[in-house]
């Protein structure tokens, strides 16, 4: 069989396109969301088996396989797991640079979840510090409900 495309020069086009999109959250996380916006307060789900509670709430359990169907009450404290700082101007990055992420273990979960750490040099964060959720003032039904955590008090 006769190779058509072995005179074509390939062609390369460096571009940055924004493919907006949406999906449904999912009876798990839509609960999380709208409570998070409505109460402001943030849950978990315990799994009935281990006792593990997960934050951001995870529907079945990782560990055990069996829906996680009770909700807990968690942070708003916790602490830094890892984290890294973004000094790059983003199109998809909300907030302006330098811009710190970092995985945050809520008190009373088992795992973290990644968001915005602010009210803080990015160079005096570290590994461990303790942080507690900041609520935005603007509702959201996603995690933007929570502006960022900042160092606690």
């Amino acid at each position: 069989m006769e190779d058509i495309f072995a005179e074509i020069e390939p062609q390369v086009y460096n571009s940055q396109i924004s493919v907006p999109y949406q999906w449904w959250a999912g009876e798990t996380a839509s609960k999380f969301f709208t409570i998070l916006r409505d109460e402001k307060k943030i849950l978990g789900t315990e799994c009935p088996q281990c006792g593990r509670v997960f934050c951001p709430p995870k529907k079945t359990c990782p560990f055990c396989y069996v829906d996680t169907k009770n909700w807990k009450e968690v942070g708003p404290k916790g602490k830094v797991i890892t984290y890294t700082v973004v000094y790059r101007q983003l199109a998809a990055l909300k907030k302006d640079v330098p811009v710190a992420f970092g995985l945050i273990q809520l008190e009373g979960s088992a795992n973290a979840m990644l968001h915005y750490i602010g009210g803080i040099e990015p160079e005096k964060i570290s590994i461990g510090m303790e942080v507690e959720a900041v609520f935005a003032d603007e509702k959201s039904a996603s995690i933007h409900a929570i502006s960022h955590f900042r160092p606690a008090k």
